[in-house]
């Protein structure tokens, strides 16, 4: 592995290769989060004031204590502002818009897509990472890594990756169907790359194929009922052994 990509063993013997983003891609990707979360916390700042105190900006005899105000204007703000990164990178699966803009993406060692563990510890370590100011500890650490990443990635296991397209989507989904089925991933990665030359491959070939696969590893329900099924339900049995529908 060189300093600017990582590749991915295959269990078919097809590695990918994923670009790293260094500090540039990180150092825009942030900045422009960091402006809409600031502009995010301002806005629903002002607006909560101006409803409970009939104006923005708080004066000397206003009652800022008051449970009301700081449960409604106060906690709101500060919690877009530490949980924006978290929040968005589990629900946009990696990324923020800012990480968008930047054509980058938050994956795993493996090219997978997080988990909400990994997140959250990428994320909690922003602390450290920002001192003493500017990032500067989380900026040299992205410098002096292998894989340029900052001491959150380290502790979270991720890596900050250009978004390919199709080769990150395609990690993504062999990621999330790793987690739901029973298959070893050598037997995953090829009954997936059955499932996608299904149409191409000869009919013979692809029913032995699939015959093998079944009686390996399916369950007993799939084995006995092997010697009657058709390609229709073949097809169906490869799929739900390799944990259904691909990931959207």
């Amino acid at each position: 592995m060189d300093r600017d990509q990582f590749t991915i063993a295959s269990a078919t013997g097809v590695d990918v290769s994923l670009e790293i983003a260094g500090p540039g891609s990180r150092s825009y990707a942030f900045i422009v989060d960091w402006h809409i979360r600031v502009l995010l916390a301002l806005a629903w700042f002002a607006a909560a004031a101006l409803l409970a105190l009939g104006h923005v900006l708080p004066k000397a005899d206003d009652d800022l204590e008051n449970v009301g105000f700081v449960f409604g204007t106060v906690l709101p703000p500060t919690f877009i502002y530490f949980f924006y990164h978290p929040i968005l990178e589990v629900a946009m699966r990696g990324r923020t818009p800012g990480k968008r803009l930047a054509g980058v993406r938050v994956v795993t060692a493996s090219g997978g897509v997080p988990s909400v563990g990994a997140i959250l510890i990428r994320n909690i370590f922003r602390l450290i990472d920002s001192l003493p100011v500017l990032y500067l500890v989380g900026l040299v650490c992205t410098i002096a890594t292998e894989k340029r990443v900052r001491i959150g990635d380290l502790a979270g296991g991720t890596v900050l990756a250009f978004d390919r397209g199709a080769d990150v989507n395609a990690l993504a989904d062999f990621s999330l169907r790793a987690a739901r089925t029973r298959l070893p991933a050598a037997a995953l990665d090829v009954t997936l790359e059955l499932l996608d030359r299904w149409q191409a491959l000869d009919r013979a070939h692809r029913v032995d194929l699939a015959h093998a696969i079944v009686k390996r590893f399916g369950d007993e329900q799939m084995r006995a009922g092997l010697g009657s099924m058709g390609e229709d339900a073949l097809h169906a049995a490869l799929k739900s052994l390799a944990g259904g529908p691909a990931a959207p």
